[in-house]
């Protein structure tokens, strides 16, 4: 037997401090650490672009070390840009015909009496269009819109 005092029944009155106590649960402590999280994945994604940096500068740092020597940086200003030190010359030798070059200025000369001068055998027909009206005679002249 329940007593009833307003519309709730006497077993029904924890329901409305069980929501308040769980809106302030959440209130208090789910919001911030929410804030928490996104901050440390935030500050995660950002020790691993430092990281990335510090990786990139030791490379630099090292190439810097390779180049530091004064041979080592005429090696590369020849291979790299082609400069050579003043009272010099340049000579740049390039492949031959047999180097496997794809260039046609390599291939022989052809001569143009024994060419094949011939149509192919395989020939497109084209088909014959009769127009009749507008229409068809507008679109037969668009046809490169297909």
């Amino acid at each position: 037997m329940s007593v009833i005092h307003g519309s709730f029944a006497k077993d029904q009155r924890w329901i409305l401090p069980a929501a308040i106590a769980v809106a302030l649960f959440i209130t208090v402590f789910g919001i911030p650490y929410q804030q928490l999280l996104r901050e440390k994945s935030q500050l995660a994604a950002s020790a691993n672009a430092i990281a990335h940096v510090k990786d990139q500068t030791k490379a630099l740092q090292q190439q810097i070390a390779a180049v530091k020597s004064p041979s080592a940086a005429l090696a590369l200003a020849r291979k790299e840009w082609q400069l050579v030190l003043p009272n010099q010359g340049l000579i740049q030798v390039l492949p031959g015909a047999g180097a496997g070059s794809t260039d046609p200025g390599f291939e022989p000369i052809v001569n143009p009496g024994g060419a094949d001068l011939a149509p192919s055998s395989t020939t497109t027909q084209q088909k014959v269009v009769t127009h009749s009206g507008f229409l068809s005679r507008f679109v037969s002249t668009l046809e490169f819109w297909r």
